[in-house]
């Protein structure tokens, strides 16, 4: 059964969260501020932690450092901030994914289910994973993409080094939102991190190569004044 915990200050939410995911079979840990989420996390190691920002006696950002000083659990913010500042803070601070309140419980729970089969995977893949964009494959161990061909066969397709470099972050990552600091940080380093055009061109580069449709990526998305997430074939 996977555990989780559910932080937030609302009384209301936590009661129907509570109910709606013990419904489908969670076991549900919740509190009301970070003080008790931290020490739950430690009694109680969760599977998944539904996160609020705006907690009474400390941010949510704070709560994420001190979960990732310990453990890689997956984070979804759940949060009032719609500012896409608030939203960068969180990912950047650890955190998995993020929903803006109002939100359907359907989505919340799409993107649970979502995040745990991407954690599974992640302990059960082999390190060097085969990658499939649609047509195109992508072996992250030979450093080879590929498509087919005219004949039945396949194709090369070239990939500079800094276009592999930055494909291979996105893809051994599937599902998970990063943020444009995140990948500048690791592509190209500390010292680029406020030239964001480095970042959308080499995206842009890779959807000519590899999506279907590069005006309407499927695989390589965008999400605006945030990051990039690479969503794989459900």
């Amino acid at each position: 059964m996977t555990r989780v915990l559910v932080v937030d200050d609302e009384p209301q939410l936590l009661r129907a969260l509570r109910i709606n995911l013990r419904a489908r079979d969670y076991e549900v840990h919740v509190a009301s501020n970070g003080a008790d989420a931290l020490r739950l996390a430690a009694v109680h190691p969760p599977d998944i932690v539904v996160l609020d920002l705006g907690l009474p006696d400390r941010d949510g950002v704070e709560v994420i450092h001190g979960l990732r000083g310990w453990t890689a659990v997956p984070i979804i913010v759940l949060s009032g901030r719609t500012g896409s500042a608030d939203k960068v803070e969180a990912l950047d601070a650890g955190a998995d994914d993020y929903v803006t309140k109002p939100f359907g419980m359907e989505e919340l729970l799409a993107r649970m289910r979502a995040i745990t089969r991407r954690s599974g995977a992640a302990d059960a893949s082999p390190a060097d994973p085969v990658v499939r964009l649609g047509d195109v494959t992508v072996d992250l161990a030979a450093h080879q993409v590929t498509r087919p061909d005219a004949e039945g066969g396949s194709e090369s397709i070239r990939l500079t080094p800094t276009e592999w470099h930055l494909l291979e972050v996105i893809l051994r990552q599937p599902g998970k939102l990063l943020t444009q600091r995140f990948l500048l940080v690791e592509v190209w380093g500390s010292a680029y991190v406020d030239q964001p055009t480095n970042l959308r061109v080499y995206m842009a580069q890779l959807r000519r190569k590899l999506e279907p449709d590069p005006a309407r990526p499927r695989y390589l998305l965008t999400e605006p004044g945030m990051g990039f997430r690479f969503q794989p074939d459900r």
